[in-house]
């Protein structure tokens, strides 16, 4: 989207590298203003946004007013994925007073000053969780201070649940958007709600949220048959989505594969659900599976103690060193019988649940079990704590190595290869088990809905994890924006201000982020 052809303008708050950016100027919006504080995420953001973003919000708005580099033009549309912080707790009402301290304020400060007609707001899930009621209903009742008609309901989504055609990608990122428009001032005071002392009324619903987690979505353009993500035959599919493209050229700046290390405990596991499927003819049931657990047994503990559980051996194998399991298992290793421990009922419901299902799964397979402990060394040092776990959540998927892995501190997590998990700012970076290797930083750019031009230059590759662990989902910044439009298109159509971005956002707005096209182009 060239300026010359901009139909509409926005400021981005809080930028990060672009996500809400990308979304904009796909349907004709001209970015006037960026802020952001971290240096490597500006750089990658003026790289491909070809403008400055590096700066302090803090220092652009504040009592003293508001400068935003020096634009003091219109302003459309205002983004911002802003951080919450705790909010002072005074007991009464008073408008922007108690945001006061927060970078939500400085955010209300433009506001108040500026009056964009529409806000598009985007913060993490917990926002509107119990700790975090009383910082809610602030931000609500602020912007209702502020003249705007906003939903007291959280709008939450993720872009799991769009097909494709409409942006979605297969990544399960629920977060939660505040999306409001100015109300004309004539019109204020019948449209904001107030309690009956004329207070403003955060709790009140007013409009409808633009989006939840239970919308559903025709499967193909003009189609009538719903999109159910985790459907088998229609659903997301990592392999098929676009998302893991075998041409990718190898990421030069970083290495994926797994360590020799990473590669034992997924063998391991691999093996022992191999294993239980040839005796049973099933997959792994859907639980945690605590190989420590099985220790309470009295027959495993004292193996443990008395015999060396030894480490197999390294060999080469697929050109790369990797720990194979040993074959030279004594014959009298597995007890005739085994003895079911106690279950202490102080422990919480959750934890005597995952043990009663741990020992009834030792006892059906203890053979297996302790064979297969002694060949991979599981109870060796090799295998620290959280890696003695597997987190089953793959129902009937062919083996360990043919899902999606995450290794966590509760332990190996997998599942089917659909969609992912959230992104994260922290190395939790999913293990795509049929490649034997992490998501590059290219895929989780594909998971956020940024085009393959979009480029990070020669930052390191954590740094660009990181970003995508705290960016903002193209797609569905493009679907929220577009559904508070129709739901607000009756309040924006009376001012001219509101008539632009109608025009601008919905007869011509693309379907998909990969329409985006750089301003600078």
């Amino acid at each position: 989207m060239s300026k010359a052809n901009a139909k509409y303008t926005f400021i981005d708050l809080f930028a990060g590298i672009g996500g809400f950016h990308a979304a904009l100027a796909a349907t004709g919006g001209e970015c006037k203003y960026a802020v952001e504080i971290d240096k490597d995420a500006a750089a990658v953001y003026e790289r491909n946004w070809d403008m400055p973003a590096l700066g302090d919000i803090t220092k652009d708005a504040n009592d003293d007013g508001v400068t935003l580099r020096g634009y003091d033009g219109q302003i459309d549309v205002l983004t911002g994925g802003f951080p919450c912080q705790p909010f002072s707790k005074s007991g009464a009402q008073h408008g922007m007073a108690e945001t006061r301290g927060t970078l939500f304020w400085n955010i209300a400060r433009i506001i108040e000053e500026r009056r964009p007609p529409v806000l598009l707001l985007e913060n993490v899930r917990n926002l509107v969780g119990p700790r975090h009621r009383h910082e809610w209903l602030t931000i609500i009742e602020t912007l209702r201070f502020l003249g705007y008609e906003v939903s007291g309901a959280p709008a939450i989504f993720s872009p799991h649940l769009l097909p494709a055609w409409l942006g979605g990608t297969p990544q399960v990122r629920e977060r939660v958007f505040i999306t409001a428009t100015l109300i004309p001032e004539h019109l204020r005071e019948e449209r904001i709600p107030r309690t009956e002392t004329g207070e403003i009324d955060p709790e009140a619903i007013g409009p409808e949220p633009v989006a939840s987690m239970a919308d559903r979505f025709p499967r193909s353009e003009g189609g009538t048959e719903l999109f159910e993500p985790g459907d088998r035959q229609t659903g997301w599919d990592l392999f098929t989505s676009g998302i893991i493209r075998p041409d990718d050229p190898a990421p030069t700046n970083v290495d994926l594969r797994l360590t020799e290390a990473e590669t034992l405990w997924i063998d391991a596991w691999d093996d022992l659900e191999s294993t239980i499927r040839r005796v049973t003819g099933r997959p792994l049931e859907g639980f945690p599976y605590w190989a420590d657990s099985w220790t309470h047994f009295p027959e495993l503990s004292r193996l443990v103690v008395t015999r060396k559980f030894l480490a197999p051996e390294r060999e080469v194998v697929k050109d790369r060193k990797r720990y194979v399991a040993r074959t030279d298992i004594p014959d009298d290793l597995v007890p005739p019988s085994v003895t079911r421990p106690p279950i202490d009922d102080s422990l919480p419901a959750w934890k005597q649940s995952h043990l009663r299902r741990n020992y009834d799964f030792f006892e059906r397979h203890y053979a297996e079990i302790v064979a297969w402990a002694y060949r991979w060394g599981v109870y060796t040092d090799l295998f620290p704590a959280s890696r003695r776990k597997l987190e089953w959540q793959a129902q009937d998927a062919p083996r360990l190595w043919g899902t999606v892995m995450h290794f966590r501190p509760s332990g190996i997590r997998a599942k089917r290869p659909t969609y992912l998990p959230a992104l994260v700012a922290i190395t939790q970076t999913s293990i795509i088990g049929p490649l034997e290797r992490r998501l590059s930083p290219r895929e989780t750019a594909r998971l956020q809905g940024l085009p393959e031009w979009f480029d990070f230059g020669k930052q390191k590759a954590s740094a660009t994890y990181k970003q995508m662990g705290n960016g903002v989902n193209v797609g569905v910044v493009q679907h929220i924006l577009r559904r508070h439009v129709v739901r607000d298109r009756d309040l924006l159509r009376l001012t001219p201000d509101g008539r632009r971005i109608i025009e601008a956002i919905l007869p011509e707005g693309p379907d998909a982020p990969g329409d985006v096209v750089g301003v600078a182009g």
